[in-house]
């Protein structure tokens, strides 16, 4: 009985030691570096269907071998695009200047949101036009200085709108033209404020997390 205690705690002390020299040559991964896409890799459509089409987006069906030859079938949302402006008004402080927010209730999330202005584009129409048209038809605003800050993917797995966030500078107001059914309530706040609400979790709005917190680091970096 002892010599099969001991058969047992030697076969047990092995395992534990294959185990252990198995651990010990796992390596933690290096650091890598990003490097923007290679556009040249393209997919095959292979068949597409539309499945539905209404005024603001299409749903498709696609049958497509992706750009490492893989085969699949999706079901995604087209749409045209949209913009969203990032209204700055730095005239009293450059560090901590005040940016347009407008308030309004969204059906899809069932509450009130923070967001910047921002909207679809038109079938052919130029993203920064788009921007100018919003911008003004939303809040009334126009702005002399613009300049793209970044364009992103919200939601990339089914979803093909790509949204471009314009810094629109040295404002000008005007009279607002919303659409019928829109119902904006225009403020001025900090940006300070506007990252404190970030963090609180008063601001839910994807376009406007994004574009708030990347201009507020590249305020930063600029010292």
């Amino acid at each position: 009985m002892a010599s099969k205690s001991k058969s047992a705690a030697k076969k047990k002390k092995t395992t534990k030691a294959k185990s252990s020299a198995t651990t010990k040559k796992l390596k933690a991964p290096k650091a890598s570096k990003l490097t923007r896409p290679d556009k040249s890799k393209k997919e095959t459509i292979l068949n597409s269907q539309v499945m539905y089409e209404g005024p603001l987006f299409r749903v498709v069906r696609n049958e497509l071998t992706d750009p490492e030859g893989n085969h699949s079938t999706r079901e995604l949302i087209r749409h045209n695009g949209s913009v969203v402006i990032l209204a700055v008004d730095n005239s009293k402080s450059k560090r901590d200047p005040l940016i347009l927010v407008e308030r309004q209730y969204r059906h899809a999330a069932g509450q009130y949101l923070w967001e910047l202005p921002a909207g679809k584009l038109e079938a052919g129409e130029e993203p920064l036009t788009g921007a100018q048209r919003e911008l003004a038809e939303e809040t009334g605003y126009h702005a002399k200085k613009w300049k793209l800050l970044v364009e992103y993917y919200a939601s990339p797995g089914f979803l093909g709108e790509s949204m471009k966030v314009y810094l629109a500078e040295k404002l000008v107001a005007g009279e607002a033209h919303p659409e019928d059914d829109e119902q904006i309530q225009i403020h001025m706040v900090k940006l300070s404020e506007v990252l404190k609400a970030i963090d609180k979790g008063i601001i839910l709005d994807g376009k406007t997390l994004t574009a708030a917190q990347l201009y507020a680091r590249k305020l930063k970096s600029k010292g």
